[in-house]
């Protein structure tokens, strides 16, 4: 690990290690939060030490570079989406050993790229679990935070879902049913065609799609979600 890559990344790691919690490594695990050289530091103080660093493109190549788990988090909280390369993107989307980098990764950085829905059907039929799996975080966030995506671009991606639903890797088969679960609460018309998805997946007959078709039924029939849809405009 060269440490004088970047004049900021010692700084970086320094306040990363103030933040250890090797005490809470073992507990992390069970919950499939692993990786060599992880320092269990918890994402508000990850995302306190992003915004005193600010953003900063150098110094998250630099920070994901070391490999540390809770420096690739950090690398996402600090790097500037817009200058993320394609080819970036791949090489960090195939280093994701663990849920909670993915997932962190694709919120605070893959989300933001004009990148984003090229990547989301790239990596969708990749054999590679965690990028597979990227590609369905990446989607469950757009759901949430791409305010300017036209309906249009959901329902594209919602074969992708489909295609993926027998996948039995947990880490896939929860990401599938978390990005159907987002588009469907997005507005009434994409609830309409997220149910009828997960009806679709459900039909598939898998162990796998039985249960993503049946959590998302489940919360997207819920009377919480419709009373919370039809109160909301029409996007």
């Amino acid at each position: 690990m060269n440490l004088v890559a970047h004049p900021r990344l010692q700084d970086a790691l320094d306040g990363l290690a103030q933040h250890a919690r090797p005490d809470q490594l073992d507990g992390m695990a069970r919950f499939g939060i692993v990786g060599d050289g992880r320092l269990g530091v918890s994402i508000p103080a990850t995302r306190a030490l992003a915004r005193t660093l600010g953003r900063d493109h150098a110094l998250a190549l630099a920070l994901w570079d070391t490999g540390i788990p809770d420096a690739r988090t950090l690398a996402g909280m600090v790097a500037e989406p817009a200058q993320l390369t394609s080819r970036q993107m791949d090489a960090w989307a195939k280093g994701f050993e663990s849920w909670d980098v993915c997932d962190q990764t694709c919120l605070n950085a893959f989300a933001k790229s004009p990148l984003a829905w090229k990547k989301v059907q790239a990596w969708a039929p990749h054999k590679d679990a965690f990028v597979r799996r990227a590609a369905f975080a990446l989607l469950a966030c757009l759901a949430v935070n791409d305010k300017q995506a036209d309906d249009s671009a959901f329902i594209a991606a919602l074969p992708l879902l489909e295609a993926a639903a027998g996948d039995d890797r947990n880490f896939v088969k929860k990401a599938v049913n978390w990005a159907l679960r987002n588009i469907g609460k997005r507005n009434l018309a994409l609830h309409a065609a997220a149910i009828a998805t997960a009806k679709r997946i459900q039909l598939q007959g898998s162990k796998p799609a039985r249960w993503i078709a049946a959590d998302a039924l489940r919360e997207l029939q819920s009377d919480a979600v419709q009373q919370r849809l039809r109160g909301k405009k029409t996007a």
